[in-house]
């Protein structure tokens, strides 16, 4: 059989995809997953918030999706029962210096229309989380909770439903032209289509690769490790609490969450991975370590940010060197008060000149549609950019849209 579309990567922007075109399309789709089961990789070691908007340049692809794509998030798990809360949070100073950019997220919020936001004098910040500690803030009340692994779970059930198959145990190893169909070989055998969209997450460059596109940038693995707060100490944290972040990185800065079935986590740092797929300290990958260490790019930016790294690397080995970074935010917590957590791996786009690729980044070729960088708040944002690649695919491949004679 040859599929009209074949999409590549089981997380949530990829699934979201397959379920947008499957409602919205006569087109045969596939879709085939790396992993023995969805949402492996970012989509399932996140921790599970729905962002408001608030941290985005107004009018970029991330600011557009995410407030869209936030609604529509919580107007789906309505729809389909998927435990979520819109719970807000907090955004706190602890210093005087922190306070202009706590202004401009202010400025940023009011911009990509935000609504309910509030500044917190220091007396106030208490109300909200009696145990934090700042003396300027922001409430947040759109930012909210969610199972994100569930999400996926539905909007691949949704994809299925319309006739879209999906193949999990996968893995995509190279991509080749018969006549005017593309031929993709997987560990599971060939598959052939007419189309591609590439949604390989932690993969996507490479992919691109496979596919004889030049993505312009790198793929460098970050990893980002958690402690939670043990059950005694849960009432410290109402909902979330976050930092002034640091506009110099793609990165929050170790914050306060609440998770939708209990526990509080804590973090993440920002550590480098020497593996793609490297969830713990000891994880490495000969060919992921070396493809980052002779990557030009990489040097440009470890130059500019070694100081931060070599932090970052510090908090992950010392136990009180992270709770140091948290008692920012809450002094009274202890070293006995935390226990590790999990970790997540994000897919850092890097650009050939050392810049941190900021913005979503979705490139087309013939027969081809790449996204080559959906960072955070790409889960947040899933369904509009899903409605958002659809509407390319049904542009740039001619696909016939459903009818309601159909």
């Amino acid at each position: 059989m040859i599929y009209d579309l074949a999409i590549i990567g089981g997380g949530i922007v990829g699934l979201a995809t397959a379920m947008t075109l499957s409602r919205t399309t006569n087109a045969s789709i596939l879709l085939l997953e790396a992993e023995d089961r969805l949402a492996a990789h970012q989509t399932g070691n996140n921790s599970g918030v729905i962002h408001s908007g608030l941290y985005y340049k107004p009018g970029s692809l991330k600011a557009h999706n995410c407030v869209e794509g936030r609604e529509a998030l919580y107007r789906f798990c309505e729809e389909h029962g998927i435990a979520h809360e819109r719970c807000g949070k907090i955004v706190v100073a602890t210093s005087e210096r922190e306070i202009p950019a706590l202004e401009e997220l202010e400025r940023r919020g009011k911009a990509n229309g935000l609504a309910g936001m509030r500044r917190l004098r220091k007396e106030e910040i208490r109300e909200f989380e009696p145990h934090a500690n700042g003396i300027d803030g922001l409430s947040v009340p759109e930012t909210g909770i969610v199972d994100y692994v569930q999400v996926c779970e539905v909007y691949a059930a949704q994809a299925r439903a319309n006739g879209a198959t999906i193949e999990l145990s996968a893995r995509m190893n190279n991509c080749q032209r018969k006549g005017g169909a593309l031929v993709i070989e997987t560990t599971k055998g060939a598959y052939e289509c007419r189309n591609l969209i590439n949604c390989g997450g932690l993969q996507c460059d490479r992919i691109a690769r496979m596919c004889g596109v030049d993505p312009g940038l790198k793929i460098v693995p970050f990893r980002g490790e958690y402690y939670e707060l043990k059950q005694q100490k849960e009432y410290l944290v109402r909902n979330l609490i976050y930092p002034v972040p640091d506009p110099a990185f793609p990165f929050l800065g170790v914050h306060f969450t609440r998770m939708i079935h209990g526990g509080i986590e804590a973090g993440p740092n920002a550590v480098l991975a020497f593996r793609r797929e490297g969830y713990t300290r000891s994880s490495f990958s000969l060919r992921d370590t070396l493809e980052t260490f002779t990557y030009g790019g990489f040097w440009k930016m470890a130059r500019k940010h070694w100081r931060m790294a070599m932090g970052e690397f510090h908090r992950s080995f010392s136990t009180p060197a992270f709770v140091k970074a948290l008692n920012k935010l809450m002094p009274e917590l202890g070293i006995a008060d935390v226990k590790r957590g999990g970790a997540g791996v994000r897919a850092q786009a890097l650009e050939k000149d050392g810049r941190l690729t900021d913005d979503f980044r979705i490139v087309e070729a013939p027969q081809m549609i790449h996204v080559l960088n959906a960072p955070s708040p790409a889960a947040t944002a899933s369904l509009s950019i899903g409605r958002t690649i659809a509407e390319l695919a049904v542009k740039s491949f001619n696909l016939r849209p459903k009818t309601d004679l159909d």
